[in-house]
């Protein structure tokens, strides 16, 4: 259990307790008398606060006064200690995964990204796409270099410098979403940020089963399916619980490609095993083996704005495939509280690209296909304590990470020949000692400071005119953070924070063919923000932030159609978001917010002229509402709820000669739930309005240069589905 408070508890005589009881009647002994009482703020938390004095006894003749809501306590744990979401002195989202959304097997990180400010991908479809936090985006084109977004499942890091795996939401409890650089805590390359999703763990005294079942229709497009299912069986009484997620999508296509009709259907299959053990009451044992299978059958680009047609050409299907196993350990230590965590993700990416054009300067006769094929294996391991010692808080951990990546490209021809073309693998490693320290320093005044001190290595090796180079590169330093927070009520906080992080440089293909190493990237933000929490669930979350991008690395597209890394020059980003919750009388509720990023190119370091400073990729500005009604109506409970969400204008690139305009998207959306006795029904739709914008200007990159390419905003969709505990 984690038991606190904020700021200093007054200096009060306490009894001592002793025998066997729960955690609230032994909290309930302890503070009899004192003015002061625990409030449980999650699972394991308890919250030390000012009593609430009882409300003075009503005239028989007044009315009964309305009952109180409290509000629900968010727990966010990404910060690598329990915080209620009020305490955290720093931008952090955290998404919950509703019931509808939990069973949907098509829920993913755009269902995210809808639901919450500062988060983008880029829309070249599902498991191609790149994440950015808060305008930190070094380019649209998915090269080698490290992610700016590190995503991460409970305690262990997924991606290293692969695009978004597009994990499901299936049994994920919430998304939380750590805004600004996160060296002090995650290490190199969380520049942007970090993308967590937290599992429901197996629980030890429950057995339940459910099933889900979806259909998917798509104006103009075809029809799918889904389907998911858990369940949870303790083994072992109040001792082990083993808890089984499985689900699968079947997602129709909407892009004609010549004679084929819905080209770019989409297949997705995932199942995840929890197996937890508690030894004794102070310790538990979680080990999770994931695996998610992802296919898509057809690009999505075409060659006219608007269209969701293109001419005949050859199909250019996508695989994504993840597997993953982790082991951690939490308990106690003395009064210390530990976590030993561990795990080791094969990640494999394979791409084919219509060759026929714009492959000639490769020499090849007749080529057809451009093979890319991409390997990522990840280990990440931890250590960490925290506790406490008087009024300080502490935490201290030991981390190591060992990312390998092998990118293959291949030139095939009509003939059978193939050509490699690019043959690289990196193999990046960082070692890590980091702290955070919490303490009050005056009254509901509290500094929060930490740093981490890694020892990060890279070994590159590149085939080039099948001579083989190979490059060794090693960086020690330190990434410091520092926040001040203050509460001046139980309900609002007030933030200021700096935030740094690191990326090793990697290196760059130059003109004469030779392999140049690259200055690696550094970026520092300063942020402030308030929150405010409201009855209910109510919350009003305003931030605002600046940063400094020092050398960035950015992946460009060559002439021939490949990708290349090279330091774009140094980057200053502004913005500003809010988003609120706002409860309201007979069961309504509003949700909006926005967000405005201003990114641009300070130093241009590229050797060519930039016209446009914007970074690529992000929009300037992005606009969401969504208002719901909660009813009942004959027995039966469940909401409605309609909303807007609005991307503004974004860029894909530095070069002129590659620069497209995208975005200004407009989705108007609708959704309902409804539960009947045992039977959970939904209905869910986007895109009613049947919008055709250009939410993505990048397909195919042998053609890229000489045929302007769009991807069409996916239509109208309407998806019915039924739930039913077994």
């Amino acid at each position: 259990m984690s038991i606190g408070a904020q700021g200093a508890l007054p200096d009060s005589r306490v009894p001592a307790i002793r025998g066997e009881m729960s955690v609230e009647e032994a909290l309930r002994r302890v503070l009899a008398g004192t003015g002061l009482a625990a409030r449980q703020v999650g699972p394991s938390a308890w919250r030390i606060e000012r009593a609430v004095a009882p409300p003075p006894v009503a005239a028989a003749d007044d009315p009964p006064p309305p009952p109180a809501i409290d509000p629900v306590p968010i727990i966010v744990t990404a910060t690598k200690q329990p915080l209620e979401l009020i305490d955290v002195p720093g931008a952090v989202s955290v998404v919950l995964v509703r019931e509808h959304r939990r069973r949907d097997p098509g829920a993913n990180s755009a269902t995210v990204a809808g639901e919450q400010e500062g988060l983008a991908l880029t829309s070249l479809g599902p498991g191609r796409n790149r994440m950015f936090l808060r305008g930190v985006a070094d380019s649209a084109f998915s090269g080698q270099s490290q992610s700016t977004v590190a995503v991460v499942l409970d305690e262990a890091r997924l991606t290293y410098a692969a695009p978004d795996p597009d994990i499901r939401l299936v049994d994920i409890d919430r998304v939380e979403v750590l805004k600004g650089p996160q060296g002090a805590l995650y290490g190199t390359g969380a520049l942007g940020g970090i993308y967590r999703l937290v599992t429901h763990p197996a629980q030890l005294d429950q057995t339940t089963l459910d099933a889900t079942a979806l259909s998917t229709a798509i104006a103009g497009g075809g029809l799918g399916y889904g389907v998911s299912s858990v369940g949870n069986l303790p083994l072992i009484k109040d001792a082990a619980a083993l808890r089984l997620a499985g689900y699968l999508e079947r997602s129709p296509g909407w892009v004609d490609t010549g004679s084929r009709q819905d080209s770019d259907r989409t297949h997705v299959t995932g199942l995840r095993a929890l197996f937890g053990l508690e030894p004794r009451p102070d310790w538990r044992i979680d080990l999770t083996a994931f695996g998610q299978w992802l296919e898509a059958g057809d690009s999505r680009y075409v060659y006219r704005r608007h269209a969701r047609t293109r001419p005949v050409q050859l199909v250019e299907p996508h695989d994504n495939d993840l597997r993953h196993l982790a082991l951690r350990a939490e308990g106690k230590i003395g009064g210390a509280s530990a976590m030993l965590a561990t795990a080791m993700t094969w990640h494999d990416v394979d791409d084919a690209y219509d060759a026929t054009v714009g492959a000639e300067a490769f020499g090849l006769a007749d080529p057809r296909l451009l093979l890319d094929s991409r390997a990522y294996r990840t280990w990440d391991s931890e250590l960490r304590l925290r506790g406490s010692a008087g009024r300080l808080g502490w935490l201290v951990g030991l981390s190591h990470v060992t990312a390998r990546q092998v990118l293959v490209d291949d030139l095939t021809s009509f003939g059978g020949t193939r050509l490699r073309v690019a043959n690289d693998r990196r193999e990046a490693s960082d070692t890590a000692f980091y702290f955070d320290l919490t303490h009050p320093i005056a009254h509901r005044l509290t500094i929060d400071a930490g740093a981490r001190v890694f020892y990060a290595s890279l070994h590159e090796n590149r085939v080039l005119d099948a001579v083989d180079f190979d490059r060794r590169r090693h960086r020690f330093g330190v990434t410091p953070s520092i926040a001040l927070s203050w509460q001046p009520d139980p309900a609002q906080s007030v933030y200021v924070r700096y935030g740094s992080a690191f990326r090793q440089g990697g290196s760059t293909v130059t003109s004469s063919n030779r392999v140049q190493s690259l200055e690696g990237d550094e970026l520092a933000t300063i942020e402030g923000g308030w929150r405010r929490r409201l009855r209910g669930e109510g919350l009003i979350d305003v931030s605002v932030w600046y940063s400094w991008w020092m050398d960035i690395q950015s992946d460009e597209l060559q002439a021939n159609g490949l990708l290349n890394t090279v330091n774009a020059g140094d980057g200053r980003i502004a913005g500003a978001s809010a988003s609120a919750t706002l409860p309201m009388a007979r069961g309504w509720r509003l949700d909006g917010g926005f967000d405005v990023t201003r990114a641009v190119l300070t130093r241009n370091a590229l050797g060519f002229q930039v016209n446009d400073r914007r970074l690529p990729a992000v929009p300037l500005y992005t606009f969401r509402a969504a208002l719901r009604k909660d009813v009942r109506l004959l027995g039966a409970s469940g909401w409605a709820q309609l909303g807007a969400r609005y991307l503004g204008p974004s860029r894909m690139s530095f070069d002129p000669d590659l620069d497209r305009k995208m975005g200004k998207v407009f989705d108007l959306s609708f959704d309902a739930h409804a539960t009947l006795g045992r039977l959970g029904v939904e209905l869910s739709t986007s895109n009613l309005l049947n919008q055709r914008a250009n939410v993505f200007a990048f397909g195919n990159p042998l053609r890229y240069r000489t045929m302007d390419q769009y991807t069409p905003q996916q239509p109208r969709t309407v998806k019915i589905g039924l739930t039913l505990p077994l």
